[in-house]
């Protein structure tokens, strides 16, 4: 089998792991985060602990990445542990909920702070609720809700799909201006709030004047807020996807996860400080969009428009990034044909592959009409986090199936970290499922996330057997 050349060193593959990392969760999540726990210092300590859980399995994907350097990521890797069900059920997924929802959910932050320096109308709430749609035992859609930001999101996603349908190089220029802007607005956030001297320490040791948790229900919340903590955490994957092209990768995966992803820690840990330097926890709780909100408290309403422009512009690269990457799994899907073949199709003029860049565009749009930004990212890491268990499973499995098998990299501290890794994601999991149906149960959300996201994923299933049969006919 042809190998691809090793030309990723170590810093290269620790850029790969921040770039990958560092997203729009950071913008609005610690805001959701706060609401949850009430407490300054369990908001830093949820930023730690989800940390070195991803790291754990980081280190697990990029065993699996240096055994297969293969394009497709996790769905190689579920088909080489389990078999091409579980594979292309994780394909599907990927396209009914994870990679759709991701997209859908990072437009909402960028139309969000759209608008906070332009007016997005919205209905009042009569006409708001005049079409809802009930789905039996999940709950309410409410698609006219806060319309005006969903129309604009709508229009983003609109945007990105014709650069990505058209050009490859438009799409990859985008990700590389927003990158840049993303760790600009970042660094101004931090430094400019934490040497203002106009914040309160205080802040850091107040809990919310409704803080009463405890026991089972203590619990519960700090997995509710590691949920926004994942958000932001999530593409730690990412790299285990090149494994097999890093120089010396039984050192250099090892040192650029914990390089890149201990950079990433420092970084939400210090956003979040600076938040709360000026945003005491309640006032936090309740922000819509807390990174401008923050910076607000210090410059004024020009440094919140100031800061909120270089979120959207982030964000839209965010976004395209993700239509860019995430097309190649529907692609590559229709190339195993266990997808509809017309999907694998390159487009003849633009050598684009655009009816993959289509359906994902499309369907993140119908996305954006179901819900807001916390409801589609949370269904997204539940089940992004659903696979992520698999495989790191998937490491046990083929250490008892394939021996003898050559591994570039092992894990570090197997079968402790990896075990860890399964039992904290089996105990997230299964409190994201309690939680969802009791916050249903008592009028907190309109529907129920996790089963949504996995009825959405179970629809996949009669089609499995339809290509499986026309394949085996054909």
């Amino acid at each position: 089998m042809r190998q691809l050349q090793k030309t990723i060193g170590l810093w290269s593959a620790t850029s790969i792991v921040i770039g990958c990392v560092i997203g729009s969760g950071i913008f609005m999540k610690p805001a959701t985060m706060a609401s949850q726990l009430g407490s300054p210092y369990l908001l830093i300590i949820v930023w730690i602990v989800a940390g070195f859980i991803s790291l754990f399995g980081a280190m697990a994907f990029a065993e699996m990445g240096a055994m297969f350097p293969e394009t497709g990521g996790q769905y190689i890797y579920l088909n080489k542990a389990y078999n091409d069900f579980i594979g292309y059920l994780y394909g599907w997924a990927s396209i009914a909920v994870i990679n759709t929802a991701a997209i859908a959910s990072i437009t909402f932050v960028c139309a969000e702070y759209a608008g906070y320096f332009i007016h997005l109308p919205r209905f009042d709430i009569a006409t708001e609720h005049s079409i809802i749609l009930h789905i039996p035992l999940i709950g309410d859609l409410v698609p006219l809700e806060n319309f005006g930001v969903k129309t604009l999101a709508i229009a983003i996603i609109t945007v990105i799909t014709i650069a990505n349908y058209v050009s490859v190089k438009t799409g990859n220029s985008i990700q590389f201006i927003s990158t840049v802007l993303k760790a600009l607005a970042l660094v101004l956030l931090v430094f400019g709030i934490l040497f203002s001297g106009k914040g309160s320490m205080q802040n850091f040791v107040t809990n919310s004047g409704s803080f009463h948790l405890q026991g089972w229900k203590l619990f519960a919340a700090f997995m509710a807020a590691t949920t926004g903590a994942f958000t932001a955490y999530d593409g730690w994957n990412g790299l285990g996807m090149v494994g097999g092209e890093i120089k010396h990768p039984e050192k250099n995966i090892t040192k650029s996860l914990f390089i890149g992803l201990f950079a990433c820690m420092i970084i939400y840990v210090l956003a979040t400080i600076a938040y709360m330097y000026v945003l005491p926890i309640d006032e936090m709780a309740r922000s819509p969009l807390v990174a401008s909100d923050a910076i607000s408290k210090i410059m004024g309403s020009s440094g919140g428009i100031f800061i909120a422009i270089l979120i959207v512009v982030a964000t839209f690269g965010a976004a395209s990034a993700n239509l860019l990457s995430n097309a190649r799994v529907i692609f590559a899907m229709a190339e195993a044909k266990s997808f509809f073949p017309w999907a694998g199709k390159v487009h003849s003029k633009f050598r684009t592959p655009g009816n993959s860049v289509l359906i994902l565009g499309i369907w993140s749009c119908l996305f954006v009409l179901s819900g807001s930004f916390d409801i589609l990212a949370d269904m997204f890491v539940f089940m992004s986090w659903v696979f992520y268990g698999l495989v790191v499973a998937g490491v046990f499995v083929l250490r008892k199936r394939l021996p003898g098998v050559e591994r570039p990299y092992r894990v570090n501290g197997y079968p402790i970290l990896p075990a860890i890794f399964i039992l904290f994601t089996g105990f997230y999991l299964v409190t994201t499922v309690y939680n969802d149906i009791d916050n249903y149960a008592k009028g907190k959300v309109p529907f129920i996330n996790s089963i949504l996201g996995m009825l959405l994923t179970a629809i996949g299933i009669p089609l499995y057997f339809y290509f499986k049969r026309k394949n085996t006919s054909g």
